[in-house]
């Protein structure tokens, strides 16, 4: 029996691959993109310009959009979404059930955004409905081999994940976040806009905007001045996000006085309000205590 999984794709609904001794002939231009031995379930959403390879397997409520390209063995399962012009690297896991032992099943969601690079042996859980039910990455985000991303992680657009970075449930990470190889975070922890881990750090509590954090467990050392150069920040953008820091970190001010002269300092600020606007707000809202 021959099914239509998108325009150009045709795949053998009796045994799932790609194309089968009894499937029917398509054009070359259209097999080209899909290595014979891709097995793709009924019910998958792929366009037609999809490059997938050896052996991958597509489950049947995966949707992946245009200019993608699927490596060798990489497994995309579950209700996952994948945008344009991402590139996924052999033997990637993608929504897998998340590791939890409450999920029971429920039809939880991965969802990638756009012209991502997810190297070889990530493996990225769904969602759980304990949280908002989907674990979601944004666009532009660089994810190196071995890579852990939990149920209901958040990430922005413009992060970088070293080698083996390791993300617990529930994790929420800004634009811009860096963080270095093996370091490693702790459920329902935050970290800030522009903020970075050195190498093997262990990340406790939530990081704020523009900081660096090191050591086990995770302390602050500094703001990520190397990184906003690259982003363009100004010398006296940074100059005011360096006086901010030392406010919180320096001064020896109770938290809660530093936040209220964090918000005099962004009242006056000629060049950083906005920075420091982002700084004060998370430190507000931070549920389990910023590093300290």
């Amino acid at each position: 029996m021959i099914g239509k999984i998108a325009p150009g794709l045709i795949h053998c609904a009796d045994c799932f691959i790609a194309r089968c001794a009894t499937s029917e002939p398509i054009e070359a231009q259209d097999m080209s993109k899909i290595h014979p031995s891709a097995v793709i379930a009924p019910g998958a959403q792929i366009d037609e310009s999809v490059e997938i390879g050896a052996y991958a397997v597509i489950g049947p409520d995966v949707r992946i959009g245009a200019g993608t390209r699927i490596g060798p063995h990489v497994v995309i399962e579950g209700h996952t979404t994948v945008g344009r012009d991402n590139e996924i690297f052999q033997f990637a896991s993608i929504g897998a059930a998340p590791q939890d032992k409450k999920y029971a099943g429920e039809p939880t969601t991965m969802e990638i955004g756009d012209r991502n690079t997810i190297r070889e042996f990530v493996t990225f859980n769904r969602g759980t409905v304990q949280d908002g039910g989907a674990t979601r990455i944004g666009n532009d985000n660089w994810i190196m081999a071995y890579v852990h991303l939990a149920h209901d992680c958040q990430l922005g657009s413009h992060i970088i994940l070293a080698n083996n970075a390791t993300l617990a449930g529930h994790v929420h990470l800004g634009d811009h976040v860096f963080l270095g190889g093996f370091t490693t975070v702790h459920q329902f922890c935050h970290i800030g806009a522009h903020a970075m881990t050195a190498f093997t750090a262990a990340v406790s509590q939530d990081v704020p905007p523009f900081v660096t954090a090191a050591g086990n467990r995770a302390v602050p050392a500094g703001i990520n001045s190397e990184g906003l150069k690259r982003r363009g920040f100004t010398s006296e953008q940074i100059m005011e996000i360096k006086r901010a820091y030392k406010l919180i970190y320096r001064a020896g001010l109770p938290l809660e006085e530093a936040k209220q002269q964090l918000a005099d300092m962004e009242a006056k600020s000629a060049h950083s309000a906005e920075h420091i606007r982002l700084l004060r707000e998370f430190i507000e809202a931070s549920a389990r205590g910023i590093i300290r």
